[in-house]
């Protein structure tokens, strides 16, 4: 996402680097569910050892609701940089999404068994197909997974009207109502450490659901959903296999690095970006270092500047051994 979001100029994009208009995936679209989706992996190995050392599950909830606006505190505040419009700042994000998917999907691992998990994935995700399908919003029209006129538009209309991204205005990616099923996505990392195997049947599914329900990242769609962690479980597993068990660690270090540090390096990125337009150097760094290639490539070339800058941080963060921990 880095790389996706600095690009020297929009105009000039490769296609797998841009989200999908509307329907459908790009490589871009499958970051965001993938980076769930290995946060719930990642909290269940967590939370075993924290139990191990003596913490229980009040230590725990208490962690994770601490954690969890902390995380959605800090994107709330990237919004607001430069110009701290509180009247208008836009309240979702990346950031704030992940705090919550966190927050409810660690509630939900806390105080359910492993069947329950399953029960509130396939709840979540009926409830919000059936507010999808059946919530009477006005305007509605037959085809209620339109880009203008669905529910989670109209919630968002709604609950955060003035408040949404400044490309759309009157709907949002990280909305109200698809947050629901963005928590099932991170419960479906929790559960793949018992049922890693299951990827080939969660995509397939997905694509079958696709014939009623479109994949949609925007909207957050349970097919999207579905096929998302099956394709994460198969690329997860077959990384394990090739990097664990077959011991194939060479080229992986800038990965690990970057890993070590995600959200600062995603923090940081998007402050440079924000820097470089509000002194006016980004241009000059564009036209000077970029433009010797051609368009689409100088653009590339630009993110790819950026890239390298975030990782200069990280790789010194990483070499002092200083992970920042939320």
């Amino acid at each position: 996402m880095i790389l996706v979001n600095s690009p020297g100029s929009w105009s000039h994009i490769y296609a797998p680097l841009e989200h999908a208009e509307w329907h459908g995936f790009t490589p871009t679209d499958m970051v965001f569910p993938f980076f769930l989706w290995i946060s719930g992996v990642a909290m269940t190995l967590s939370f075993a050892r924290r139990k191990t050392s003596g913490a229980n599950r009040s230590n725990l909830l208490l962690h994770t609701a601490r954690r969890g606006a902390t995380i959605f505190a800090i994107g709330l505040l990237f919004n607001l940089i430069p110009k701290f419009d509180l009247a208008h700042v836009r309240i979702p994000g990346v950031l704030q999404r992940i705090g919550i998917c966190y927050f409810f999907a660690t509630l939900i691992y806390l105080y359910t068994s492993k069947r329950g998990q399953i029960l509130a994935a396939i709840g979540l995700l009926a409830l919000y197909t059936g507010l999808m399908f059946f919530y009477p919003f006005p305007g509605a029209t037959t085809d209620r997974w339109s880009i203008d006129s669905n529910a989670a538009r109209y919630f968002d209309g709604i609950l955060l009207e003035g408040h949404m991204w400044s490309k759309t205005k009157v709907w949002d990616p990280e909305g109200a109502l698809s947050t629901i099923p963005a928590i099932v996505t991170m419960l479906c990392g929790i559960l793949a450490s018992q049922y890693l195997k299951s990827g080939a049947v969660l995509t397939a599914l997905g694509l079958l659901l696709s014939l009623v329900i479109p994949i949609n990242k925007s909207l957050w769609t349970p097919s999207f959903v579905l096929v998302m962690a099956g394709f994460a479980s198969m690329i997860f597993g077959a990384l394990q296999w090739w990097i664990d068990e077959k011991g194939n660690r060479k080229g992986w270090n800038f990965f690990e690095i970057y890993g070590t540090n995600a959200i600062v390096s995603f923090v940081l990125s998007g402050a440079i970006a924000r820097i470089l337009a509000m002194t006016g150097t980004g241009k000059p760094i564009f036209d000077r270092l970029c433009t010797i290639a051609s368009p689409i490539n100088a653009s590339l070339l630009y993110a790819l500047l950026n890239v390298a800058a975030c990782f200069s941080v990280v790789y010194l963060l990483y070499r002092k051994r200083i992970l920042v921990r939320l």
